[in-house]
């Protein structure tokens, strides 16, 4: 009989999230390749490569700022990993769910940069579909871990920015 002690204590989320916005763009390009719907004309990229690099450069730097408390704090960023300490500094002091607001910024800067439209209406989809299926387990096993601290803290701070 296996032993499911171990991960008793966990979110309970067993797909890595990141994989959601990459099968998110995959499909984007899948569709992009049979119906091409371009954001700029030849010529014009100049404004969507911009775009997409400050976007691209941007979702990177709070990717890294937030992990960096994460591990500050002494924590695992890893849903499928017991969560040792609540995290509310540095960009969790504007957003419940900093990782993946970058990984949705990485994602339109990336859409962006090729000149995609596809990719980038993947997005919303995709942030629906982590809200549903991987924050709201996360925010169950939040506060039913750290109580009243999490709820004060879910009053606080917005789930997305």
């Amino acid at each position: 009989m296996p032993d499911n002690t171990a991960h008793a204590d966990t979110s309970g989320v067993r797909f890595p999230p990141p994989l959601y916005y990459l099968i998110g763009l995959l499909i984007g390009f899948v569709i992009q390749r049979f119906y091409p719907i371009y954001l700029a004309r030849p010529g014009h990229r100049i404004i969507t490569d911009v775009l997409g690099g400050v976007w691209i450069f941007l979702g990177l730097l709070l990717a890294g700022w937030a992990l960096f408390i994460f591990r500050r704090a002494g924590t695992s960023p890893i849903p499928h990993v017991p969560t040792t300490a609540l995290t509310s500094d540095g960009p969790y002091r504007l957003t419940r769910n900093p990782m993946y607001l970058a990984m949705a910024l990485v994602c339109v800067g990336i859409g962006l940069a090729l000149n995609m439209l596809w990719p980038l209406v993947s997005v919303p989809v995709v942030m629906a579909l982590v809200d549903r299926m991987v924050i709201a387990r996360e925010e169950r096993y939040l506060e039913t871990k750290f109580g009243d601290q999490y709820r004060d803290y879910r009053k606080r701070v917005r789930r997305w920015i």
